[in-house]
């Protein structure tokens, strides 16, 4: 599909308020485009072939990567979020290749252990700017891939960029950069993306806690969105085994809040009468969102979530073991930085031994960073 059909593409089936690639504010450094791919596709595809998104697949999610290969990893979680997110994109008639290249690119700036890795190098980073995975997943596609010769980082389109730094959910927040217009709301896609994160892992971390065993069917009684489903489940497959039904329970909770999402911005849409992209930069509260009744219904989810998985006593273990990892790592690679691989110490000069260590850290896998502890602590260990 050359350029010019693409835009007729675009101009044809998406949504007057959806983000149209031909209205893209391009690249840092200046490129030709492709005759048959959108900007936002061509960012979508250098995402994938990345190093840092190879590497999503030994991050943790919730469960660290050698708990077992059942759960869910930083690169299943971004999947999942692009899956949903593409479907509500559809739906809405927004820009589903602007969308799938943020969804995937959402967590590139992970730390490995998860939300403890990333705590623990902000706690270290304090004196030093601190650290944010956003801001980090901007520093990967900006600067740390090294894939071209013409320039640094990937050179991702301004959309997607503005995508990975104002994401925002109940562990993310938005990081406020000039460049990015921070007292403007992001494009609907962005939005979306932000929406279908929080679907994806609030089901399913709730599927990998029943997996383990640290949550107990039992335990879900008295939630009112989990009885919701569940009775339609049962009465449909009066005899269906647990693990059947517990995907299928599952996949009804995605579906409740996929649907909610989708008629409620739909009715907000029409509501505000929005017919261009332009009355978007107006608005200043969300326009991609749940409805109230839906948001009740996942509030107890999210809470218990809390309290009986993210709080469980193992998985606090593996946060505090985590932590203490990370905090040796860095305070001995910092004391003695030739014991940094020699592309990292080549970025010392201009970034400082600190935010060298932290970069190098921060890309690191689950395996990679235990294999790297053995190494550095453990005298037997081959270095």
């Amino acid at each position: 599909m050359p350029i010019n059909n693409i835009k007729e593409f675009e101009d044809k089936f998406l949504a007057p308020y959806a983000a149209k690639s031909c209205n893209s504010l391009g690249r840092v450094h200046k490129e030709e485009e492709h005759p048959y791919r959108s900007c936002y596709q061509r960012d979508r595809d250098r995402i994938i072939h990345s190093a840092a998104f190879r590497r999503l697949e030994y991050k943790t999610q919730v469960f660290v990567n050698h708990e077992g290969d059942y759960y869910r990893t930083r690169l299943t979680h971004s999947i999942e979020v692009s899956q949903i997110a593409r479907t509500v994109a559809r739906a809405l008639r927004l820009n589903s290749d602007l969308t799938e290249a943020i969804a995937l690119a959402h967590d590139l700036g992970h730390t490995p252990f998860g939300h403890s890795g990333e705590e623990a190098l902000n706690e270290l980073m304090s004196k030093y700017g601190g650290f944010n995975h956003n801001l980090q997943g901007l520093r990967v596609v900006d600067y740390l891939e090294e894939r071209y010769p013409e320039f640094p980082g990937l050179n991702l389109s301004w959309e997607v960029r503005e995508g990975i730094v104002k994401h925002s959910s109940v562990f993310d927040i938005a990081v406020k950069i000039k460049e990015f217009l921070p007292k403007k709301m992001p494009s609907l896609e962005t939005q979306l993306v932000d929406a279908a994160d929080e679907i994806a892992y609030d089901n399913h971390d709730l599927d990998d806690g029943l997996t383990s065993g640290l949550i107990k069917e039992k335990d879900l009684d008295g939630l009112e969105i989990w009885e919701k489903i569940n009775r339609k489940i049962n009465q449909k497959y009066a005899k269906i085994d647990l693990c059947r039904r517990k995907y299928l329970v599952i996949r009804g909770l995605i579906d409740l809040q996929v649907t909610d999402l989708i008629e409620r911005t739909q009715s907000v849409i029409s509501r505000l009468k929005i017919n261009n992209y332009s009355q978007l930069q107006k608005i200043n509260y969300k326009i991609v969102d749940f409805s109230k009744e839906t948001k009740d219904l996942r509030s107890p989810l999210r809470e218990f979530l809390m309290q009986k998985l993210y709080h469980h006593y193992r998985v606090m273990r593996m946060s505090i073991k985590a932590k203490r990892f990370i905090r040796e790592l860095f305070c001995e690679y910092a004391r003695r930085p030739e014991q940094l691989p020699s592309e990292v110490q080549l970025r010392i000069p201009r970034e400082g031994v600190k935010r060298a260590v932290c970069d190098y850290i921060a890309g690191m896998t689950d395996r990679y960073a235990l294999d790297e502890y053995k190494k550095l602590f453990n005298p037997y260990e081959k270095v």
